[in-house]
């Protein structure tokens, strides 16, 4: 892909009479596989992940590297990425048994380390999220009956399975879509959220004793099929929240795909996003206290709300959405798709 092409942002809004903006600016990947995780750290540092053994680094905001991965782990699906900063990061490999995985770098991918894996055959891994260097959190699909936490105090050294006790029984057929990594977030004061599909309703977890013990909360957004529910949150230190999904078999269809939050995930209320369809990635953006932007096989959209309305941006496809700031916003896509947003669109 042509990496100075700019894809045409059309502002959706109703009574919107605007003529098309330059709102994803394409950058060249160098690859053509599904890409899922992506983490911004600034305007100039970024990291990508996705299939094959793909891990992606840009340190100058517009050209990007292939960082070399373990031997083993050339095959595996990187579905979700954590950065600190241009040196330190964390991948997760989404995927049964022991495909499932953590690999950490303190040397910007030049060299990994092998954290975890998952013991459980019947496990699946979804995502990881920290909430700093050190205290992190994953999750994986039920496990005899309850969704799989591991946390870690030592910056994913040790991974300890959160107290069996503390995790609320899963719904029959219930589990989690490891489309973007941001089926689970973190917050602050030990807060996090992981959020589910596939069985009769979609619900939220929360936590707010970082991962020890958790509370389950329904949504109105549809669920009861395998393909069908909740793929993305997103949560302000106010404890305002958002949660996005759909079907991803059914990316274009117009049910109920999001609802909203403003007192940390305690209630819910139906909140229908746009673009219309599918949406499994969402960030806030820093430096805009009530913009969300969200991704998904629909398109792109965005909410200056805090998730209450919502406006369609762009109709092209892509997995997951990553934001430091204005000038500090990536999403990824597929078969090696990579932008970065422009600027303006983020005005206040």
């Amino acid at each position: 892909m042509n990496p100075s092409l700019l894809v045409p942002c059309l502002l959706l809004a109703a009574g919107a009479q605007s003529a098309p903006d330059a709102c994803w600016k394409a950058q060249s990947s160098g690859v053509t596989v599904d890409l899922r995780g992506v983490a911004a750290v600034g305007p100039a540092v970024a990291w990508a992940t996705g299939a094959k053994g793909t891990v992606l680094r840009t340190v100058d905001g517009s050209t990007w590297t292939r960082c070399v991965v373990p031997p083993g782990a050339e095959a595996l699906d990187f579905r979700d990425v954590h950065a600190v900063d241009a040196e330190q990061a964390w991948i997760l490999a989404a995927g049964p048994g022991a495909s499932g995985r953590i690999y950490a770098t303190r040397d910007g991918g030049a060299t990994w380390v092998l954290q975890f894996t998952n013991p459980e055959a019947a496990g699946f891994l979804d995502a990881l999220a920290f909430w700093d260097a050190q205290r992190g959190v994953a999750m994986g699909d039920p496990v005899r009956g309850r969704f799989q936490v591991l946390l870690t105090q030592d910056g994913g050294a040790t991974w300890t399975p959160a107290p069996a006790t503390g995790l609320p029984p899963a719904l029959e057929n219930e589990g989690a879509f490891a489309a973007s990594g941001t089926c689970l977030v973190t917050g602050a004061r030990g807060w996090a959220w992981f959020v589910t599909g596939g069985a009769k309703a979609s619900r939220v977890f929360s936590t707010r004793n970082g991962g020890r013990s958790w509370k389950a909360t329904e949504t109105p957004v549809p669920a009861g099929e395998a393909t069908k529910g909740l793929f993305t949150a997103a949560f302000t230190s106010g404890g305002r929240g958002v949660v996005l999904g759909g079907d991803y078999k059914q990316p274009a269809l117009g049910t109920l795909n999001g609802a909203f939050s403003t007192n940390s995930g305690a209630t819910w209320v139906a909140a229908p996003a746009q673009p219309a369809g599918l949406l499994s990635g969402t960030t806030l953006v820093k430096g805009r206290p009530k913009a969300i932007l969200a991704v998904g096989l629909a398109g792109t959209g965005r909410s200056r709300d805090g998730g209450q309305t919502w406006q369609s941006l762009d109709g092209t496809p892509l997995h997951a959405v990553s934001s430091a700031g204005p000038d500090a916003t990536w999403a990824v896509g597929p078969k090696g798709l990579l932008l970065k947003l422009e600027p303006s669109v983020l005005k206040p």
